[in-house]
Formats: C-alpha cells, sequence, structure tokens
C-alpha cells in the first residue's frame, strides 16, 4: 500500500507539469529552467561547474547555454582567473523567469485549495508549515534520523 505522504510528491510533481506547460509557452524547456535556475542561485559559475551541479554532460550544457543566450537569459562574461572559461550569469529576463514560475505555481496551488474552507485550508497550510520546518531542519543536520530509520528498516529486513 502506498504511503500517504507520498501524495505530496505527486501534487509537487503536477504542479511542476503545469508550470512547465506555462513556460514551455515562453519557448524554455525542461532542462532549460534547471539550467538557469542553477545559474540564478550560482551566479558566475562556469559552465564546466554548472554541468557537474546539474549532473549533465558539458556538451548539453554548452548547447543549453547557448541557447539561453541567445533568448536572453543568461549572459558570459570572461573569468579573470582562466583565460579559457568563462562564467554565467542571469540576466533580467532570468530575474522575471522566477516570478513568471512562482506566479503559475500559485496559480495551481490556489486552486487546488479552493475547495477548503477556511477552517480547512487554515489547518492544512498549518500541518504543511509544520512538515516544511521539519524537513529542512532534518536536511540541514544531514538527515540523520531518516538515515538512522532505514538503516533499522534494512536491518529488520534481512533478519
Amino acid at each position: 500500500m502506498e504511503h500517504s505522504a507520498r501524495k505530496i510528491t505527486r501534487i509537487a510533481r503536477e504542479a511542476e507539469r503545469f508550470v512547465l506547460l506555462t513556460m514551455r509557452g515562453g519557448g524554455i524547456g525542461t532542462a532549460e529552467i534547471d539550467c538557469i535556475h542553477a545559474v540564478r542561485h550560482h551566479p558566475g559559475i562556469t559552465q564546466t561547474e554548472l554541468a557537474a551541479a546539474l549532473n549533465t554532460d558539458k556538451p548539453a550544457i554548452a548547447r543549453r547555454t547557448a541557447s539561453l543566450e541567445r533568448k536572453g537569459y543568461l549572459r558570459r562574461e570572461p573569468n579573470p582567473e582562466d583565460g579559457r572559461s568563462q562564467l554565467l550569469f542571469p540576466t533580467a529576463l532570468a530575474e522575471g523567469l522566477r516570478d513568471a514560475k512562482a506566479d503559475a505555481e500559485s496559480a495551481f496551488y490556489d486552486y487546488l485549495l479552493a475547495e477548503l474552507d477556511e477552517e480547512g485550508r487554515a489547518a492544512f497550510l498549518s500541518a504543511l508549515d509544520t512538515l516544511y520546518r521539519r524537513s529542512k531542519e532534518e536536511s540541514r543536520a544531514g538527515f540523520p534520523h531518516i538515515r538512522q530509520q532505514l538503516e533499522e528498516q534494512t536491518h529488520e529486513a534481512r533478519e
């Protein structure tokens, strides 16, 4: 039987699907959105570093960044530490994409919450706040409690 919390993942996937459909209307694909997101969070990143961060091969990143530069989402500057490479930076258009993505996500979640009454919405959002806080705390600590649970489950399964 599927764990009920997996539904959070499924809802997030549907939200991402909607966002991607919305973004594709602007000529941006999934891989390009990931690339823009990484550059926005690491301005001045090199293509090699970007390839490693996205776990993608260098030729694919080179094609993607060239396309995004042509579309006006990225700009390049010479790398003062290495004359052979260039640094990637987001443009104002890339920052606007972040806002468009956030607007699309908000519209999706507003639609989902519309069927809940005010009390139900407040209770649901409070529960989500608790889950988010716990997930961030666990993540920042390196997931010790979850790793321990997995180890115990693995140990029990072997016995």
